[in-house]
């Protein structure tokens, strides 16, 4: 199963529940392009992320930090951490995506020695997992077995599952990764989502630059440098990109029409709200909406 329409709250938190009937763990193939935004948006979630790549390669952000993650290799991304990935030179990109709860990697006696401190890591927001080496290889090998376990569903699947999310972790923190615990990093990620939030909470209305700032408790130019270093676009070019994420779905149903959707986004000006679109979508939002009615139809066909 596939997620193709990122559904998260007003700090960007997902909102997937990420497990399975019995654990607190979810397996996905994902393909990039067939997501909503034609891309995968900047979220965070509680879970531990690990990422097998299995077809093209993909452009992961991981809060400031940019990273390629070519066909054969793997990431893994912290708890709470934001990110998000584009397929990168229209490859095509697939990958196994493997969600779990930090509390069903390894059995609370064991929790906060070795799982917690590397949550709390500042320094560990994602770990590049490379097939050419040994623990890197072992990671991946186990990512795939879970994906067939998950597709067998065989008997005692879910024993077989936690042992090979155990040798996951073993392999992932046996190489003696130095931890660091920077306050002030912390900060940093606690005011970003504050920011968001207030963006996600407000974006209907009409926003100002002191708005946003008040909300992270920032000064203007501060603010923008949060946006700039992290997101790479100020912060009121942010609030339009999530003006237009959000008028996907509103396009889609069949009663709207584009003028009703610029307003209920925020836009106060239809011309400016379809320039927007079409600079983002490289389309405008009308032919969005014939483009998505038309798959619809094909689909139920």
């Amino acid at each position: 199963m596939q997620i193709k329409d990122f559904r998260v709250d007003k700090s960007l938190k997902e909102l997937t529940e990420h497990r399975t009937v019995v654990l607190p763990i979810a397996c996905y193939e994902t393909t990039i392009k067939q997501n909503i935004n034609g891309n995968i948006p900047f979220h965070w979630h509680d879970e531990l992320q690990f990422v097998l790549i299995v077809k093209g390669e993909a452009l992961f952000q991981i809060n400031e930090e940019k990273i390629t993650v070519r066909e054969g290799e793997g990431l893994f991304i912290n708890s709470g951490c934001l990110h998000a990935a584009i397929d990168k030179n229209d490859s095509g990109c697939v990958y196994i995506c493997l969600n779990v709860s930090p509390s069903f990697v390894l059995s609370q006696e064991l929790f906060n020695s070795y799982v917690n401190p590397y949550i709390q890591a500042t320094n560990i927001p994602f770990l590049h997992i490379s097939p050419n080496e040994t623990w890197g290889e072992n990671i991946l090998t186990s990512i795939k077995k879970i994906n067939e376990l998950f597709k067998q569903t065989q008997p005692y699947y879910e024993i077989d599952i936690s042992l090979q999310l155990t040798l996951i972790w073993k392999n992932l923190i046996m190489n003696g990764i130095p931890l660091q615990f920077v306050q002030t990093e912390l900060l940093k990620s606690q005011r970003m989502k504050q920011m968001l939030n207030w963006i996600h909470h407000n974006y209907a209305e009409k926003i100002q630059l002191e708005n946003i700032a008040k909300a992270g408790h920032l000064s203007r130019s501060e603010c923008c440098r949060y946006f700039k270093r992290i997101l790479k676009k100020s912060p009121l070019n942010y609030v339009i990109d999530y003006r237009i994420q959000k008028s996907l779905l509103l396009l889609q149903q069949p009663e709207s029409n584009v003028t009703d959707v610029a307003y209920q986004v925020g836009f106060n000006s239809t011309s400016y709200f379809i320039e927007k679109f079409r600079k983002t979508m490289n389309m405008t939002p009308l032919a969005y909406k014939k483009y998505k009615n038309k798959s619809r139809k094909y689909e139920q066909d």
